[in-house]
């Protein structure tokens, strides 16, 4: 409810921010225009500290922040902290040992300008027992890292492009609050908690960016995702001896109840356009036990001996927060039409939330393909929702009326010893992210015609 209010107060500012740019509408985009003298400031700006940025980015990649390295974690956000702190930006680390995290940064820039909100991550999936540690240059300016794209190289990215900013002396009326989550890549429990931080700061923004490196192809961004949720099917049964099944007196036992639950949801919901769902994990029979993690389970019972209980937990991927609810519900019916002598019950847990693709994220997308026509760099258009999946933008999506992600640095391979940055790309993305951020501030050269 709060969110929704804050949404809503902000549809004035975010009018008169699209307005200047004749963004109103969805619209086909003019010929190129040339830079202003600002722009082209920026832009070289931007090429004359790549080498720095690439240096910036081969430290970090070097510091060790799995998501349980607590202190790996705060490594990497104090290093990115003194670089804030030199822009003058104020900072705070934000502790979240209440969550077993490491914690946040939070860096402001509070000017008269409309509110942007930039988003990154410090973690990694890389804990400290991996065997990949080091950033390891490559050929055709490629380098292979520990977090190198997700997201290190999108951190990065933010930085470069406020210098460049800096530089051209464009930053002074900028209002940016930048929040860096330590925990993107295992969030801590519960969410209202570890994802406070960057609620409370997309309080007032006209536009929330997010800097992964979404589907790995420069030509793409990241205007929808779908949430991630997890649920737990428990079901019971009367236990008996086997050949007694069915009777009147015994009914189906649990495993049967969680099989007809599961089949039914495959018929019912299957197809649907963007969802996903899946039972990961499944045990049954006189006695199940599922330990702390919820990723490993173990049963006890006899072939003869008609099961009692069944456990399943499964993950489900939804588009918008209305296929989440509609989805539940439908589970929920399905599992509430026990077979005789059952029970079933099914659980949510908090989970992602989706990214529904919106009129606003749609105008935020033009103005970023934009600026990226009018710098040389081609077209950027929109990924599939079925190649995004969660982050943490979603988390101020419903809070504010434009919302884009994965504009960080290009690769392949993220979350595996694969993991590989284009830095060619670097500069590129650090330009195309400047320009957006001084036009949705400047109102300045982003003409879109009827």
């Amino acid at each position: 409810m709060h969110r929704r209010y804050i949404a809503r107060s902000n549809r004035y500012v975010v009018a008169t921010v699209l307005s200047a740019f004749g963004a109103t509408q969805s619209r086909p985009l003019t010929a190129q225009p040339a830079l202003t003298t600002i722009e082209q400031r920026v832009a070289r700006a931007v090429d004359q500290r790549t080498p720095a940025a690439i240096a910036l980015l081969e430290k970090i990649v070097n510091i060790n922040s799995g998501t349980h390295n607590l202190a790996g974690v705060r490594a990497v956000g104090d290093v990115l902290r003194a670089q804030f702190d030199s822009l003058g930006f104020k900072t705070t680390w934000v502790d979240q040992r209440a969550v077993k995290r490491a914690g946040h940064l939070v860096a402001e820039h509070r000017r008269t300008g409309p509110k942007l909100l930039l988003i990154g991550h410090l973690d990694t999936v890389f804990e400290p027992s991996s065997a990949f540690q080091k950033f390891e240059r490559g050929p055709d300016s490629t380098a292979r890292g520990p977090g190198v794209i997700d997201m290190k190289g999108g951190d990065v990215i933010i930085l470069t492009a406020l210098r460049a900013l800096n530089d051209a002396g464009a930053l002074a009326n900028m209002n940016i609050t930048v929040v860096f989550d330590g925990d993107e890549e295992d969030a801590g429990r519960p969410l209202t908690e570890a994802r406070s931080t960057i609620i409370d700061a997309a309080k007032g923004a006209v536009a929330a960016i997010g800097f992964e490196d979404g589907a790995g192809d420069p030509t793409k961004a990241v205007i929808s995702r779908r949430g991630a949720t997890n649920w737990t099917l428990k079901t019971t049964g009367t236990p008996g001896h086997a050949s007694q099944i069915f009777r009147e007196d015994i009914g189906a036992g649990a495993i049967f109840e969680a099989a007809r639950i599961l089949r039914e949801f495959q018929s019912t919901l299957a197809g649907e356009q963007y969802l996903a769902f899946s039972p990961g994990l499944i045990s049954g029979g006189s006695q199940v036990k599922l330990d702390s993690t919820g990723d490993a389970a173990s049963a006890e019972g006899k072939h003869n001996v008609i099961a009692a209980t069944t456990t399943v937990t499964g993950d489900m991927r939804t588009v918008s927060p209305a296929q989440l609810e509609k989805t539940k519900n439908a589970m929920r019916a399905i599992t509430a039409k026990h077979l005789p002598h059952t029970t079933a019950e099914i659980t949510f847990d908090e989970g992602y939330p989706p990214m529904a693709p919106t009129d606003g994220n749609r105008r935020l997308l033009a103005l970023y393909d934009r600026a990226s026509r009018d710098l040389g760099t081609g077209i950027v258009d929109a990924v599939d929702p079925s190649r995004a999946g969660a982050a943490d933008v979603a988390f101020v999506a419903d809070m504010v009326s434009m919302n884009i992600d994965g504009i960080g640095l290009s690769g392949h391979d993220d979350h595996s010893d694969k993991e590989t940055a284009d830095l060619r790309k670097l500069s590129v993305q650090s330009k195309r992210a400047a320009l957006l951020l001084y036009r949705l501030t400047n109102n300045a050269a982003a003409k879109i015609t009827p």
